[in-house]
């Protein structure tokens, strides 16, 4: 029941996210363009799983869109920052909704939303 609520978190985000970028009439060439960014993240799987999951754990919190969005809010850039965060919030919300969750350092398949992949 708490694997679904949590996967059900992630399609909100999604569809709040992009819901949010609408509203704002940002360009969907830059959202379609910029969705999958964070996903360059995989590369860092190349120097073992510790530095993968680090990374890529790294671009898949909200932490990152947050500051993002509230550093462009504090330098009056929320014309630039704000669809960003909203594209990197949306592409988490993704993620997560597809059961992709945050990586342990064991494996990249071991997330804390479950395993995926083959076993």
């Amino acid at each position: 029941m708490i694997n679904k609520l949590l996967l059900a978190e992630g399609l909100a985000q999604f569809l709040g996210a992009t819901f949010l970028y609408w509203q704002m009439g940002a360009s969907w060439f830059w959202f379609a363009a910029l969705f999958f960014l964070p996903d360059i993240s995989f590369a860092a799987y190349l120097g073992g799983p510790k530095a993968g999951a680090f990374v890529y754990n790294a671009l898949h919190t909200i932490v990152g869109p947050l500051i993002l969005y509230v550093v462009g809010l504090a330098f009056g850039w929320t014309t630039a920052m704000a669809p960003i965060a909203l594209i990197w919030l949306a592409h988490i919300g993704f993620d997560r909704a597809l059961g992709y969750g945050l990586k342990y350092f064991t494996s990249f398949n071991d997330t804390h939303l479950g395993r995926i992949g083959r076993n």
